[in-house]
């Protein structure tokens, strides 16, 4: 019988070689989506809401996906970081807005991010979390400033392991099922200041600029050939349902534990130190590996963004992969110096709760504008050519915009307004 040409197995070998070293990038990138900071506000809705907007997590995962995916496309065509793209065609102007956005974010969120990570120590040593911060700080540093692209890129994979716990600290919380999917398949609505705020936090947290950024500058760096971008773009669309997953694990176990006893949280840490009495010893040390693994994967993609965001603005050599002495200092002054600067935000005496919060707050604030930066992009057939993004992609795309301009609106209203 006849069965057709075959590919020639060297030909097919190389093929499955490429797939395989550009998938994964996508996991990663979502997967950083879960930082400190994210993990702080589902632990805070889950304390004060139970599950009650635990239907909001399940809707963002096709806001997520959409903006993942448009990311990769984005990067995997232009074989550029969305920063450069912004430059290129839009102009410098737009180009200095968006860095000062992303930027601004990245600092207060690395901040934060690091005295998460150093109080996940606390709890699993028991010493002091200010010891932890230093070294932390000089950890991420060293790898950044030592290791290449795919060194960084492949540590960090490994660490995806870790946001197991999650689901295990979660199931050991017994949460009530019933009460849980309920409230995650149907929807409840208030339209309270706080109950706004929570929701403009919790879309501000999880569609975070760094993490689409970041998408982008991994296309760039990996360089894909356009004929596996499906499958690039599978890659980032599944580490965003990981992560929603992840999220959801959270709300549930968070609110099964310190919403049910209506003990209100502040920070993850918190969270994790009182899930000891209601849940037992191994849930607190669980989420607490689970914080630090949220922390030690975020923190280099949020220093790296920021030098790769800040050196594309201003046309400067960038790249973990150009050897230090070849590649422009700023780049490794700006994402040193975004670390140091976080480092010294934890000894502030700022309480982290507002320092999370504002955060958030600000990412929600920022994220309606880089939407539209990097719709507009992805939509130009001058800059895709025949990739451009269309159908039912672009509609959610502009949907996720405009969900998060309305809460935007509508906060600031009700901030204005509010007596006193």
């Amino acid at each position: 019988m006849n069965e057709g040409p075959r590919e020639e197995p060297g030909r097919q070998s190389a093929r499955s070689g490429a797939l395989l070293r550009h998938l994964g990038a996508g996991v990663i990138a979502g997967a950083a989506d879960n930082d400190p900071t994210t993990v702080a506000t589902l632990a805070v809705v889950g304390a004060t809401t139970i599950y009650g907007l635990a239907w909001l997590v399940v809707l963002l995962l096709p806001m997520l996906v959409a903006i993942q995916v448009i990311s990769a496309r984005v990067g995997a065509v232009t074989r550029s970081d969305l920063e450069t793209v912004v430059r290129e065609q839009l102009g410098f102007r737009w180009a200095l807005a968006a860095m000062v956005l992303v930027v601004g974010v990245n600092l207060i969120t690395i901040g934060a991010d690091l005295e998460a990570g150093a109080a996940a120590l606390e709890l699993l040593t028991g010493l002091p979390w200010p010891w932890f911060v230093v070294p932390l700080t000089l950890g991420i540093g060293a790898l950044l400033a030592l290791g290449s692209y795919r060194q960084v890129a492949r540590l960090l994979g490994y660490v995806l392991l870790i946001f197991l716990a999650y689901f295990a600290a979660a199931a050991l919380a017994r949460p009530a099922w019933s009460e849980v999917v309920q409230h995650t398949v149907v929807p409840s609505l208030q339209l309270t200041p706080d109950y706004v705020a929570a929701i403009l936090a919790l879309l501000g947290t999880t569609l975070t600029s760094y993490v689409y950024f970041w998408e982008t500058i991994e296309m760039a760096e990996e360089r894909p050939p356009l004929h596996l971008l499906r499958w690039v773009e599978w890659d980032a669309a599944g580490g965003m349902v990981f992560t929603v997953l992840v999220f959801w694990a959270i709300v549930v176990g968070t609110g099964a534990t310190l919403g049910v006893a209506g003990q209100p949280v502040a920070t993850a840490q918190d969270a994790a130190a009182a899930l000891a009495p209601l849940a037992g010893v191994w849930a607190e040390a669980l989420f607490a590996v689970g914080l630090l693994a949220s922390a030690v994967l975020a923190l280099p993609i949020l220093a790296a963004t920021s030098g790769y965001v800040v050196c594309a603005a201003f046309d400067w050599r960038r790249g973990l992969d150009v050897p230090l002495g070849r590649c422009s200092w700023r780049f490794y002054a700006v994402m040193l110096g975004s670390l140091v600067l976080g480092a010294a935000m934890t000894h502030l005496g700022m309480e982290p709760i507002q320092l999370l919060f504002a955060a958030s707050i600000l990412g929600g604030l920022g994220t309606p504008v880089l939407l539209v930066l990097l719709l507009v992009l992805a939509r130009s057939p001058r800059v895709m050519g025949t990739h451009r993004v269309s159908g039912l992609l672009a509609g959610v795309g502009w949907a996720t915009t405009a969900i998060v301009s309305v809460a935007c609106v509508i906060y600031l209203a009700q901030q204005l307004l509010r007596p006193g």
